[in-house]
């Protein structure tokens, strides 16, 4: 079976705070023979570990990294290390996926209220633009 995961679902094979649900998540991850994680599925993730869970930013991207190198796991990985590298810097994983994937869709120049994410990005060498 190939499968797309909501968040949700890896949420819950990785926090185990409902077994039920934790031993349904382990079930389908698997049996898959794929498994599709949308980069929308990771920063809901990321968010969901951060502000719920309180989870340290270095073991939620240890989680995303595990993904990663997981055999059976597609997902848009130069997204995901874009990410993982403004995390790795200091800033949000997912300012790092926007950015990325911004630039791929066309975009030029990374536009933002976000002084943080602008100066890290621009350290990166990323054309970047602070809005007042």
């Amino acid at each position: 079976m190939k499968v797309t995961v909501d968040t949700n679902v890896l949420v819950r094979a990785l926090v185990r705070d409902d077994e039920k649900q934790a031993a349904a998540a382990d079930k389908v991850l698997k049996q898959a023979t794929l498994i599709a994680v949308p980069l929308l599925c990771l920063c809901e993730m990321f968010w969901v570990l951060r502000r719920l869970y309180a989870f340290e930013p270095a073991l939620i991207a240890s989680a995303i990294r595990a993904l990663l190198d997981t055999e059976n796991v597609v997902m848009n990985r130069q997204a995901v290390e874009a990410g993982l590298a403004l995390l790795d810097a200091g800033g949000d994983f997912a300012d790092g996926v926007i950015a990325y994937e911004g630039t791929w869709l066309g975009g030029q120049t990374f536009v933002s209220f976000d002084k943080k994410a602008v100066a890290l990005l621009k350290k990166q060498g990323e054309s970047v633009q602070l809005l007042a």
